[in-house]
């Protein structure tokens, strides 16, 4: 079975270089991509600046994903804006894990499970915001597969679990994989994608990691007209190929 998953900081719809609020773009560009899953970061409800739409709806009804997850991390004085997850395949359980360290901005991870015949115990998707700092970014990181752990060792099947860890990274110098996820028994590509900025990318911020039934075919950014456009990343597309 074959999955296409795209990750997408889409900055609330605004642009990367006009600054404009336009929704649409964002949509279009999703639509070229044409995934079974979107991982979003920085998608807004409520808030002014967007015209106070819950953008998690306004992208699922013009896509026709009709499975969806939205929690906030930042409250705004108006509305809020946080990470969303869209799927064509229905999502069970889905939870927000708190990333937020003291004294730093807050983050989180929004994870949910895909029903997926191939896979007896579905596959366990981590949409991730992480910060700006290295050591700030590895600690959520650890977080993150410490809540992994956790619970493969309390259900007695850690192999079979399959796991795909995605989002905003912010992983400027490519070290997290090796640092933190590689040990922990996940894959990534050898060459990251540059992702940001949108117009010229020039860093690998948007980042996919897999564990499990499941290998990366191939992972590419999208980096059409609109796209350079639309925010201030590329999204960041992964084919995947689950083994039963």
């Amino acid at each position: 079975m074959k999955l296409r998953l795209v990750t997408y900081n889409i900055h609330k719809g605004i642009g990367g270089l006009d600054r404009r609020y336009r929704i649409e773009r964002i949509v279009a560009v999703l639509a070229a991509i044409d995934a079974d899953v979107c991982l979003l970061q920085e998608v807004d409800e409520g808030a002014r600046r967007s015209r106070f739409e819950r953008q998690v709806d306004v992208i699922g009804d013009a896509l026709g994903f009709d499975h969806r997850a939205f929690w906030p991390n930042h409250r705004l004085k108006v509305g809020h804006y946080g990470n969303a997850l869209l799927s064509r395949i229905p999502l069970r359980g889905a939870q927000n894990l708190s990333l937020t360290l003291p004294l730093h901005k807050v983050r989180s991870a929004l994870h949910a499970r895909l029903d997926l015949p191939a896979l007896p115990n579905g596959l366990w998707l981590f949409n991730c915001h992480l910060g700006l700092a290295e050591a700030e970014r590895r600690q959520q990181l650890r977080r993150v597969v410490h809540t992994i752990e956790a619970h493969a060792a309390g259900a007695g099947a850690r192999r079979d679990q399959t796991i795909v860890v995605m989002g905003d990274m912010n992983d400027v110098w490519n070290r997290l994989g090796p640092a933190v996820l590689h040990p922990a028994g996940f894959r990534g590509v050898e060459r990251p994608p540059l992702t940001f900025p949108a117009f010229r990318p020039l860093r690998p911020l948007d980042r996919v990691f897999v564990r499990g039934r499941v290998a990366i075919e191939q992972c590419f950014r999208f980096s059409h007209a609109l796209a350079r456009e639309a925010s201030d990343h590329l999204p960041l597309v992964a084919d995947l190929r689950l083994h039963a």
